[in-house]
């Protein structure tokens, strides 16, 4: 509780902060105060004790007695009921003893008050996960993004293992491979295809991924450490956290073509997947980056384009304004794209070359 000595302290400060020109409120709220408690305090030229605390406040008419309360706790203490919830409890002693203590919630308000209000049981308390620190791509090969997929086989209930991995940036397949079987070790053989093949050896990388086993190997980790590669993972059960890699298993198997009746072999998937990889990258005008292909993109080409695609707009629109109630199409870059943008940011750095 403030004392009087305190309150008086800091009227003092606040009044000799005004009389320099500055203003009420943000001098109260240097102090932790608001200019309405300031304005109370000094009502009248009272700045004693606090009188709201010694005001009488009379007891809900609907209160719990303290006999009742005793009741909750020792119905709570006994052993048939430690390890139950107050929902359980109220349920079983209507059903078991007819008798009527309390509602649920009187049940957990007394709990808490008590201190008692913690997971009860064996079980594990919910753990809460913290969303994946975001990351910012500022250019092509800064944030990738990876995920597997199960492909159907010839027979139902046998299926081949589809790694990929996208850049944030462009959107373009920068690797991927189909196996017979998921692992660490076939993942690890992906990545390093795809920084060997974008040239990427000692270069700052952000490579984001699922909570599932292939990709958080104890061989796989170490690996990413050598390649200067940092790791970044969603939460449990989180797909949005993975949007990039979700969305392009989407594209991949709800595109024209896909054998929704199951490949005939490892090698019959594969071929398809290189035929996919090649439309995805150098012919699909894709949504999120203003309609260039992500090899357009990646390569940076993009800005040609779209530069054409704006001046086209700016020609017929001169020639019929009359069909335009307002600007033409945005055809202005994508600058930034962001992983997981809720947290605070963290920018990939320019990618050093040489």
């Amino acid at each position: 509780m403030i004392t009087a000595t305190d309150r008086r302290n800091a009227v003092e400060l606040i009044d000799e902060a005004c009389a320099n020109e500055a203003r009420l409120a943000p001098a109260c709220e240097i102090l932790g105060l608001s200019a309405r408690t300031f304005q109370r305090w000094t009502r009248e030229g009272d700045v004693g004790e606090d009188q709201r605390p010694l005001a009488e406040r009379p007891s809900p008419a609907n209160a719990l007695t303290p006999e009742e309360e005793r009741a909750i706790l020792e119905v709570c203490h006994r052993p048939d009921f430690a390890s139950l919830a107050p929902e359980q409890i109220v349920a079983r002693l209507l059903d078991e003893e007819q008798r009527y203590i309390a509602s649920v919630s009187s049940f957990y308000r007394v709990l808490r008050r008590q201190g008692e209000l913690a997971h009860r049981g064996r079980a594990k308390a919910p753990v809460s996960h913290p969303r994946p620190t975001t990351f910012h791509a500022c250019a092509p090969n800064q944030v990738w993004s990876w995920d597997c997929t199960w492909l159907p086989g010839p027979v139902k209930g046998t299926f081949f293992y589809l790694v990929m991995i996208l850049d944030v940036y462009s959107r373009k397949i920068v690797g991927w491979e189909a196996f017979h079987a998921e692992s660490a070790h076939h993942a690890s053989l992906v990545i390093q295809r795809a920084v060997l093949a974008e040239q990427l050896i000692d270069q700052p990388l952000v490579l984001h991924a699922d909570n599932g086993s292939p990709f958080k190997g104890a061989t796989l980790l170490e690996m990413l450490h050598a390649l200067n590669i940092t790791p970044s993972y969603s939460r449990p059960r989180v797909s949005n956290d993975n949007a990039y890699s979700e969305a392009l298993f989407r594209t991949c198997k709800y595109v024209p073509g896909y054998p929704v009746n199951g490949f005939d072999s490892l090698q019959a998937s594969q071929r398809w997947v290189q035929d996919f990889v090649v439309w995805y990258n150098c012919e699909h005008r894709h949504s999120a980056i203003r309609f260039v292909t992500p090899e357009e993109r990646h390569r940076g080409e993009d800005q040609a384009i779209r530069a054409q695609r704006h001046a086209l707009n700016q020609a017929a629109r001169d020639a019929h304004p009359e069909r335009w109630s307002g600007k033409t199409r945005n055809w202005d870059p994508i600058e930034v794209v962001s992983l997981n943008p809720e947290r605070e940011l963290e920018i990939m750095p320019p990618k050093i070359t040489t």
